[in-house]
C-alpha cells in the first residue's frame, strides 16, 4: 500500500532531478573522483545479490564507463556520481556502507526490492543528497540519527519496511526547511511525532507516518507546515483533541487521513464544531477521513461549511449521537458519505439527496428511524446505498428504479414493511439485494426473482412473504447465493432451479414446502452448501447431492424425507444433526439409525391348477419386488470407483510424508544463501531436493512475522491445504516449530512469467499472443476462484508476473508462496461475497509499485476489486511491453493513465508494437487480424480492471469468463473469419 501512495509525487520529482542531466558519448579514463565512486560502487556490490536476469551484470565489465552502468549517472563532466537508481530491480542482500563513499550523490533510491538488515548510519555523510528512497524493502533496526544531516535532502522515503524504535529528532530539526515529501509508514515505530515548537518544516507537502504505533498528540509545531497537501497518521495510537489549531494554517491540505486512532472532540468530548471550522479554510480539502476514533458530540451543522471540493468524508465506528444535519447537503461534490456504526437516531434528511454526485452511502449501524425518503432514487450515480441495522419503517420506494448505476443495496435489519416493489428490478446493474430480517408481506415478485444482473447474492430471508418460489429464480443463472430462509412460502422446489450454474449457497430452511428435492440441485457445478430444514419435504434425498464434488454443508432436518442414507461422497462429513427430525431415514451416518435388512424368499411355483389365481397377485406384487432387488444390485458403490475427486485428493495427499526440519535442511543444503529464489513479506524461499528426487519450494518465515501469526499459523495453513485448483500453487505440507515455520511447495521449473516477458532476463524463448492470453486465462480462473469459490475468500494482494509460476505445460499458477491475505465476511451480516466486508490482515499490507489498487494508497481495506486492479495493470504492462515502474509515461504517474491518453484514437502504435513482439511476420492475414482484435480487447479489460473507482471495476469471475471468450477465440480465429467472409458473400 505504501508503495504506491503518491507514486506521482515520485515520479515529478524524479523527473525534476534528472531535467538537468547532460549525458555526454565517449569514453573517457576514470581519474579521480570517478576512481573514487568506481570503488565505493563496487564494494557496494559485493554485498548485493541480482535476480537470475542479473541486473548488474555492467558493472562487472571492465570496458564501460562507470557512468553507463545500470542506474547510475554522472554530473556532466563525468567527474562524480550523482544518481544511483536500483528501484525495482529484485535485489537482496544488504545495504553497503561504502555508498558514503559517492560524496556528490544527489539521488540514491533503492526501493522496492529485498535488502534486509539495517541502514548504514554512513549514509547520513551525503551531504549533497536530494532525494532518498529505501521504501518496500525488509530494513530492520532504528532509523539512524544521522540521517538528520542530511540537510538538502527533499525527498525521504523509507516506507513499508520493518524499522522500529522512535524516529529520530535529528530528521525533523535540523536547521533545514528543505524537505518536501517524508514517509515512515507501514513500519513499527514508536514513540512520538519529534517535532518540537523551535522546528519548521515550512516546505513540507507530504507527510505520511501511518500503520506505525505513534502514541501522543499531533505536536503543534506541525501548524508551521503551512503548504502541507497531504497528511496521513491513520492506523496508530495517536490521542488528544483532533488537532483544530494545526490543520487551522493548512489551507493548502487535500487528503487528511486521521482514522484508527484515539482523537476525541472538543469541549469534553462533545464538539466538533470547533474542527469542522478549522478545516473551512482548506478550500482543496477532497477527502476527510476521521473513522473509528473515539470522538463523540452530534454532527454540526457547520459540517455544510467544509470546503466545496470535498469528495469523501468518513465518520464510521466513533460515538457520534444525534441526528444528521441538513446542512449536510451543502456538500455538492460529495461522492462517499459514511456514517455507519455511530449511535445516530432521526430520520434521513431529504436534504442529503441534493448531493447529486453521491455514489456510495453508508448509514448503517445506527438508529436512524422513519421512512426511506423517495427522493434517494433521484441520485443518478448511486452505486451503493447501505441502510442496514438501523429502525427504519415504512415501504420501500418505487423511486428506486430510477437508481440505474445501483449495484448493491442493503436494506437487511429494519422494521420495514408492504411488499417488495416489482420495479427493483429496473435496477439493471444490481448485483447484490438484501432485504432479509424485515416485515416484508406478500409474494416475491417475478420481475425481482428473474434478475440476472445479480451476480453475488439474493437474501430476502427472514420476511412475512408467502406464494410459491418464483419459477423466473431459475433466470438468476450468474447469482452466487440465494437465501429465502424464514418466510412462508409454500408449494414445490422447481427442478428449474439447476439453471443458476453459479450458485454456491441455497438457504430454502424454515418456509413450508412441500414434494421431493429436485436431483438437478445436486448438479449445480459449484453448490457449497445446501439448507432446506424446517420445511414439509418428502421422498428419498436425491443421490445427486451425495455425488457432488463441491458440497461441503448440508442440512436436511425436520423434514419427512425417507429412505437409506450412506456416509460416502458429499455425506462422509456429515452428522446426524444434518438429518434430525426425519423419521424414515436409516443408514450408515454416524448416529443415525441402521436400516433392517432385508430377506429374501424363495418363490416356489404352485401346481398350474392354481396358477390362474396366483400368477396376477404375482405381477402386481412379488415381480416388482424381485426385479428392483436385481437393480439394486447392480448400483454403483459410492466407496469404489465413484469415489468423489476430493476423497482421491486426501488419499493421494498421503503419499507425501512428513517432512522433518532435518529433511529440509538437507533439502536446501542448510539453507544454503546459493538456494535462495526469492523473498517475500513474511520471509525468504529456497528451493531444494528430498532424498525421493521431489523438487520442493521451501518458504521458511522469518522469526519475527511469524511469532507475530503463530496463533493463526496452523489454521491457515489447513485451510490453505484445502484450497484446490489448477492454477493455483499447493501446498505439499508444513513444518512447525516454536522457532521455526515453513511452507512446503512443489519447485515450478519453468519460472515465472516475468522471466518470459523481459529480453534484458536473457531467455531465449518469447510467449505467442496465443499463450499470454492462455496465461492470463489460467490467472483469472485461480484469482476468481480464491474470490469466489474457495472455502474461505482469499484476497490475493500482490498479482504481478514474478508471482505467476509457469509448470511444464505453461500452465499458469498463481503464487505468492502462500497464497497473501486470508479474509472472512464481516460480522454485519452479509455474506462473505461482498468484497466491502474483507479486511486485510492489519499492518501487513504492502503489495508492489505500480500494481497496487489506488484504495490501498489511502489506507482501505484489502478487498478483490483490488486484485481486479493489478490484474488489470498485468494485462496492460504484457500488451504494452512496459514494467508500470518504469518512469516514461510524461505527465502520466501510472500505466492506466499512460495507455488511457491513448485510448481509443491513437491505439494503433501500441497495438503494432504487442503484434510484433508476440506473433510472426509470416503469420497469414487472417490470424494477424484476429490478433490486432484481441489486442484491442486486451486494452479495453485493462483499462476497465484499473478504473480508479473500485465500484466500478467488473468482478474477477466476469474477467476470467472474457479471458476465457478472448482463448477460445484465438484457438480458431480462421473459422470464425471465413465464417464472417462466408456471411457477407
Amino acid at each position: 500500500m505504501g508503495c504506491f501512495k503518491f507514486f506521482s509525487v515520485y515520479v515529478s520529482f524524479l523527473f525534476l532531478f534528472v531535467a538537468f542531466r547532460v549525458v555526454v558519448s565517449g569514453d573517457r579514463t576514470d581519474d579521480g573522483l570517478i576512481t573514487s565512486d568506481r570503488a565505493s560502487l563496487l564494494s557496494f556490490m559485493s554485498g548485493v545479490t541480482s535476480d537470475p536476469g542479473n541486473a548488474l551484470q555492467s558493472w562487472n565489465s571492465s570496458d564501460l564507463h562507470v557512468c553507463n552502468w545500470t542506474g547510475v549517472a554522472c554530473n556532466d563532466a563525468r567527474s562524480a556520481v550523482v544518481e544511483l537508481d536500483l528501484s525495482g530491480r529484485s535485489l537482496r542482500g544488504t545495504i553497503s556502507p561504502a555508498l558514503a563513499g559517492l560524496s556528490k550523490l544527489t539521488i540514491l533510491d533503492l526501493s522496492n526490492n529485498f535488502f534486509e538488515g539495517c541502514i548504514p548510519a554512513e549514509i547520513g555523510s551525503l551531504v549533497e543528497l536530494e532525494q532518498l528512497s529505501l521504501t518496500c524493502n525488509f530494513l530492520e533496526g532504528a532509523i539512524p540519527s544521522e540521517l538528520g544531516s542530511l540537510r538538502k535532502l527533499v525527498y525521504f522515503n523509507l516506507g513499508s519496511n520493518k524499522l522500529s524504535g522512535d524516529i529520530p529528532e535529528e530528521i525533523f530539526c535540523n536547521g533545514s526547511s528543505s524537505l518536501e515529501y517524508v514517509d515512515l509508514s507501514n513500519n513499527t515505530l514508536t514513540g512520538e511525532i519529534p517535532l518540537r515548537d523551535e522546528c519548521e518544516l515550512r516546505a513540507l507537502r507530504y507527510l505520511l507516518l501511518w500503520s506505525n504505533v505513534l502514541v501522543g498528540q499531533v505536536p503543534p509545531a506541525l501548524a508551521n507546515s503551512t503548504r502541507l497537501q497531504w497528511l496521513d497518521l491513520e492506523s496508530n495510537m495517536l490521542s488528544g483533541e483532533l488537532p483544530s489549531g494545526i490543520v487551522h494554517k493548512m489551507q493548502h491540505l487535500q487528503y487528511l487521513y486521521l482514522s484508527y486512532n484515539d482523537f476525541v472532540s472538543h469541549d469534553g468530548n462533545t464538539n466538533l464544531g470547533p474542527f469542522f471550522s478549522a478545516l473551512a479554510n482548506s478550500s482543496n480539502l477532497q477527502e476527510l477521513e476521521l473513522a473509528a476514533n473515539k470522538f463523540g458530540g452530534e454532527i454540526p451543522a457547520n459540517i455544510g461549511n467544509l470546503p466545496g471540493n470535498l469528495g469523501q468524508i468518513h465518520l464510521a465506528e466513533n460515538l457520534i449521537h444525534g441526528s444528521i444535519p441538513p446542512q449536510i447537503s451543502n456538500l455538492v461534490n460529495l461522492t462517499l458519505l459514511n456514517l455507519s456504526s455511530n449511535f445516530l437516531n432521526g430520520t434521513i434528511p431529504t436534504e442529503l439527496c441534493r448531493t447529486k454526485r453521491l455514489e456510495r452511502v453508508y448509514l448503517s449501524n445506527n438508529s436512524l428511524s422513519g421512512e426511506i425518503p423517495s427522493a434517494l432514487g433521484d441520485l443518478p450515480h448511486l452505486g451503493l446505498l447501505d441502510l442496514s441495522r438501523n429502525k427504519l419503517s415504512g415501504s420501500i420506494p418505487d423511486s428506486f428504479a430510477n437508481l440505474s448505476q445501483l449495484r448493491r443495496l442493503f436494506l437487511y435489519k429494519n422494521q420495514l414493511s408492504g411488499m417488495i416493489p416489482p420495479s427493483l428490478a429496473k435496477c439493471v446493474n444490481l448485483e447484490i439485494l438484501d432485504l432479509s430480517h424485515n416485515r416484508l408481506s406478500g409474494t416475491i415478485p417475478d420481475e425481482v426473482a428473474g434478475m440476472r444482473s445479480l451476480k453475488i447474492y439474493l437474501n430476502l430471508s427472514s420476511n412475512y412473504l408467502h406464494g410459491a418460489l418464483p419459477l423466473e429464480l431459475s433466470k438468476m443463472d450468474m447469482v452466487l447465493a440465494i437465501d429465502l430462509s424464514s418466510n412462508n412460502i409454500s408449494g414445490t422446489i422447481q427442478s428449474q432451479l439447476g439453471s443458476c450454474i453459479a450458485l454456491e449457497y441455497l438457504n430454502l430452511s424454515g418456509n413450508i414446502l412441500e414434494g421431493a428435492l429436485p436431483v438437478s440441485i445436486g448438479h449445480l457445478p459449484y453448490l457449497q452448501a445446501l439448507d432446506v430444514s424446517s420445511n414439509r419435504l418428502v421422498g428419498a434425498i436425491p443421490k445427486s447431492l451425495q455425488a457432488s464434488p463441491t458440497l461441503k454443508q448440508l442440512n436436511f432436518s425436520f423434514n419427512s424425507f425417507s429412505g437409506n442414507v450412506s456416509d460416502d461422497g458429499a455425506f462422509a462429513a456429515l452428522t446426524v444433526d444434518s438429518f434430525q427430525g426425519n423419521t424414515g431415514l436409516c443408514g450408515s451416518i454416524k448416529g443415525m439409525r441402521a436400516c433392517k435388512k432385508r430377506r429374501h424368499y424363495q418363490l416356489v411355483i404352485v401346481p398350474i391348477l392354481l396358477s390362474l389365481v396366483v400368477t396376477p397377485i404375482f405381477c402386481i406384487f412379488g415381480y416388482p419386488l424381485a426385479l428392483r432387488s436385481k437393480i439394486r444390485q447392480k448400483l454403483p458403490s459410492f466407496s469404489g470407483g465413484d469415489m468423489v475427486d476430493e476423497e482421491k485428493q486426501e488419499i493421494k495427499e498421503h503419499k507425501y510424508p512428513k517432512i522433518s526440519y532435518q529433511q529440509l535442511m538437507e533439502a536446501t543444503g542448510g539453507f544454503n544463501p546459493s538456494s535462495l529464489i526469492g523473498s517475500g513479506q513474511f520471509g525468504h524461499v529456497y528451493k531444494g531436493v528430498l532424498q525421493d528426487n521431489t523438487r520442493i519450494a521451501v518458504k521458511v518465515l522469518d522469526s519475527k512475522t511469524a511469532g507475530e501469526i503463530s496463533a493463526s499459523f496452523k489454521r491457515e495453513c489447513q485451510i490453505l491445504k484445502r484450497t484446490r485448483h489448477r492454477n493455483l500453487m499447493r501446498i505439499i505440507t508444513i513444518c512447525s516449530r516454536p522457532d521455526f515455520k515453513a511452507l512446503v511447495l512443489p519447485l515450478m521449473s519453468n519460472g515465472s512469467l516475468e522471466r518470459h516477458l523481459y529480453p534484458s532476463l536473457k531467455l531465449n524463448q518469447g510467449l505467442d499472443l496465443f499463450q499470454l492470453v492462455g496465461i492470463c486465462s489460467d490467472v483469472a480462473e485461480g484469482v476468481a476462484y480464491l474470490h469466489h469459490h474457495s472455502p474461505v475468500r482469499v484476497v490475493h494482494c500482490d498479482l504481478k508476473p514474478s508471482n505467476i509460476l509457469l509448470d511444464d505445460d505453461m500452465t499458469a499458477l498463481v503464487t505468492d508462496f502462500g497464497i497473501a491475505r486470508l479474509v472472512e465476511g464481516g460480522d454485519n451480516g452479509v455474506p462473505p461475497y461482498d468484497s466491502a466486508s474483507f479486511s486485510s490482515t492489519d499492518g501487513l499490507l504492502c503489495g508492489s509499485v505500480g500494481y497496487i489498487a489506488p484504495e490501498y494508497g489511502m489506507g482501505k481495506r484489502a478487498s478483490t476489486r483490488g486484485d481486479v486492479y493489478s490484474f488489470g495493470v498485468l494485462l496492460l504492462e504484457i500488451v504494452t511491453g512496459v514494467r508500470p515502474t518504469e518512469v516514461l509515461f510524461n505527465e502520466c504517474s501510472t500505466l492506466h493513465e499512460w495507455v488511457k491518453s491513448h485510448y481509443p484514437h491513437n491505439l494503433d502504435p501500441i497495438v503494432q508494437q504487442a503484434l510484433s513482439r508476440c506473433s510472426s511476420p509470416s503469420m497469414p492475414k487472417y490470424f494477424r487480424k484476429a490478433y490486432c482484435e484481441v489486442i484491442v480487447e486486451l486494452i479495453e479489460l485493462g483499462l476497465m480492471c484499473t478504473q480508479y473507482s473500485p465500484s466500478t471495476r467488473p468482478s474477477m469471475m466476469d474477467v476470467a469468463h472474457e479471458m476465457s471468450r478472448l482463448k477460445q477465440y484465438l484457438s480458431d480465429p480462421s473459422s470464425q473469419e471465413m465464417e464472417a467472409t462466408s456471411s457477407k458473400g
